[in-house]
């Protein structure tokens, strides 16, 4: 393994995860860490989510050779330039984040004469803060790594083994590509799950404790994803609106083509397209990117965060 040392930026749940993970499956590398939040600084350092928790950014990345940053999209461009002259000349840098042409385009400005490879490990829970970390979050998940044009290929086959390392399986992929990927997978799903919660909570007809009491199964899982942290959420529609935008135009299609299949009673076109996506989710279970059990599996992140 190239790297010795691993700063991260950010102690929440992608930053806690990668530093309970490196410990477990890479004990000889060094980890230190930094958050902008006292209370979450004080956590890690009492999980030992890294294991050396710093007072400021700059103590965390002094001598480390592979720099995460695991904030949200829109503070990696101004954290990052704040920490230009901090940061080994030659160490490699990376992210977390769930959309990568816009940040890509900020770590560029900002470390104009760092190696930037910016990646998206496809892993994560609705929970959020330093409790939330597990070392396993990456295990049999997808990272997908979105190096820039000339690329020093040294340095992206040492993250690549690096993810491998911590249990994910690493994609290569081009970053306008996976925003699109991603704006139809994770970000208007959380989108619509906002939405229909929030519409929920609105109607005047259905009270509040209501939609509690009475939540069914679909809506439960619903309001699970739309417990997600509101800052980093925000951040990116914000940074992915392009893709965003031309997935919630095709749903937006499909969805009034649904709306008129009831409004006809159209039963053959809705038994066919609920046919077709069912496959879809018993795909998903197949290739491991989820469970068929009633909790998704989830009960076992819980258990692994005590």
């Amino acid at each position: 393994m190239m790297f010795r040392h691993v700063a991260i930026i950010g102690l929440g749940l992608q930053g806690g995860s990668i530093g309970l993970a490196v410990q477990a499956c890479l004990p000889g590398v060094a980890t230190s860490g930094y958050d902008i939040s006292p209370q979450t600084r004080a956590r890690a350092a009492e999980r030992g989510l890294v294991s050396q928790v710093c007072d400021t950014p700059e103590d965390a990345v002094q001598g480390a050779d592979l720099v995460i940053f695991c904030v949200p999209p829109g503070a990696i461009g101004p954290v990052a330039q704040a920490l230009r002259d901090a940061i080994r000349p030659d160490a490699l840098v990376s992210d977390v984040g769930s959309s990568k042409s816009s940040i890509a385009a900020a770590l560029a400005e900002a470390l104009p004469d760092h190696t930037v490879i910016p990646a998206h490990p496809v892993a994560g829970t609705e929970n959020s803060g330093p409790d939330a970390g597990f070392a396993s979050l990456f295990q049999n998940r997808w990272c997908i790594v979105t190096p820039p044009e000339k690329t020093d290929l040294l340095k992206l086959s040492a993250l690549v083994e690096f993810w491998e390392t911590l249990g994910a399986n690493v994609e290569i992929m081009d970053a306008e590509h996976h925003d699109l990927v991603l704006a139809v997978t994770s970000h208007l799903p959380h989108l619509i799950a906002y939405t229909i919660v929030g519409t929920a909570s609105d109607l005047e007809e259905v009270t509040r404790s209501e939609v509690i009491k009475y939540s069914a199964g679909g809506f439960r899982d619903f309001t699970r994803i739309a417990a997600s942290d509101p800052t980093m959420w925000r951040d990116v529609f914000l940074s992915n609106k392009d893709a965003v935008l031309t997935m919630l135009q095709r749903f937006t299609e499909d969805l009034t083509a649904l709306q008129r299949a009831i409004r006809v009673g159209d039963g053959e076109a809705l038994f066919s397209h609920f046919e077709r996506t069912r496959a879809t989710r018993r795909s998903i279970i197949e290739e491991g990117q989820d469970d068929a059990r009633p909790d998704f599996g989830r009960g076992d992140h819980r258990r692994n965060q005590r």
